[in-house]
């Protein structure tokens, strides 16, 4: 092999390795992505049935239900138009209550229930996570009305 052969090898062998690295990469990437859906788009079919995602809405007034002598809390979330059943086994965050903007991280289980693995709540009474605002702003009126309600 002359010298510009083992360079050009050289070069097409780095050049390899280096895209299966990006490939690699950008897999494990798509794989630890968590994209966000309303009660709505999860009852349109929208999320994906194996994988975690995240749900955000309102916790609806009177919903929640908790397991005597258990961490287990049920309760549903809504974007005021459409709701969904969530489970939760574990604490759940100080500021966490009826009429209260949260994101919860899970899945759906067979029966169309969402199983969640973390719950998030807002901070404080101005604050609302920007994905649960956006599915929120078509249903305005009635989010005043709710928000009202809790006060």
């Amino acid at each position: 092999m002359t010298p510009r052969q083992k360079r050009m090898t050289t070069v097409a062998v780095i050049l390899a390795g280096v895209g299966i690295a990006t490939a690699f990469a950008l897999q494990a990437f798509q794989q630890n992505l968590l994209y966000y859906y309303s009660p709505t788009q999860i009852l349109g079919g929208e999320a994906p049935g194996s994988r975690s995602f995240r749900v955000g809405g309102l916790v609806e007034n009177g919903s929640v239900v908790r397991a005597p002598g258990s961490l287990e809390v049920n309760f549903v979330l809504t974007d005021f138009a459409n709701q969904v059943n969530v489970s939760y086994t574990g604490v759940l965050p100080d500021l966490f209550r009826e009429g209260q903007g949260i994101i919860a991280r899970g899945k759906l289980d067979e029966s169309g229930r969402f199983v969640a693995e973390e719950v998030l709540a807002k901070h404080d009474e101005n604050y609302m996570p920007p994905e649960v605002k956006d599915s929120l702003k078509p249903h305005g009126e009635a989010a005043k009305a709710m928000n009202q309600e809790s006060t």
